[in-house]
């Protein structure tokens, strides 16, 4: 549990989640700038030296930072789109009732209908439960009297690592939360 390492850029920019292994790759090449989180993940045990007899160890931070230049700039990525992520950023309410429902009982919903040109994006989909999204059916809110109880937003870098759903350790997951926008659901 909690086996992945939250690679950021030199600046503290989220990359990717990476294995313990690959993480041991960048303490062994020394291209770490910098760690994070309040106790190492996991001490890794290496080869015996000769000359000493010591065992190598490393221990691995759940956070790491790697030197060099940012490979993603913060502003020009759009996190990529999942069902999971989508109810998870809408809080599992219906953005028509306002009513919490269990995952399950969720459907995605499209504002401006497929079929009128809406697409797959986080600003044209919201959270709707089956009965609203039914009445609702290939409307928009207006047409169907349905206003939004809630706007849709793209979410930021930090949000998207939050609404992945992984199983991340606490210190990781309030590092992460600390650097929410501010205004966001997820805080």
């Amino acid at each position: 549990m909690h086996q992945h390492v939250l690679q950021l850029d030199i600046q503290g920019t989220p990359q990717r989640w990476i294995t313990l292994e690959h993480a041991a790759l960048h303490y062994a090449t020394d291209t770490i700038a910098w760690v994070d989180g309040s106790t190492p993940l996991r001490t890794l045990r290496g080869g015996f030296n000769t000359k000493t007899g010591r065992q190598s160890l490393i221990d691995v931070h759940p956070i790491i930072a790697l030197r060099g230049a940012p490979r993603i700039n913060l502003f020009d990525v759009t996190p990529s789109f999942a069902k999971h992520k989508l109810f998870r950023r809408d809080r599992f309410t219906c953005a028509y009732c306002g009513q919490r429902w269990p995952e399950r009982e969720l459907q995605c919903e499209h504002i401006v209908p497929e079929s009128r040109g809406g697409g797959w994006t986080w600003m044209n989909l919201v959270t709707a439960c089956g009965p609203c999204n039914g009445r609702k059916a290939d409307r928009t809110p207006e047409e169907a009297r349905m206003p939004l109880v809630y706007l849709p937003y793209v979410p930021s870098r930090f949000e998207d690592f939050l609404l992945e759903g992984r199983h991340i350790r606490a210190d990781v997951h309030e590092w992460l939360a600390a650097r929410l926008p501010k205004g966001s659901r997820l805080s």
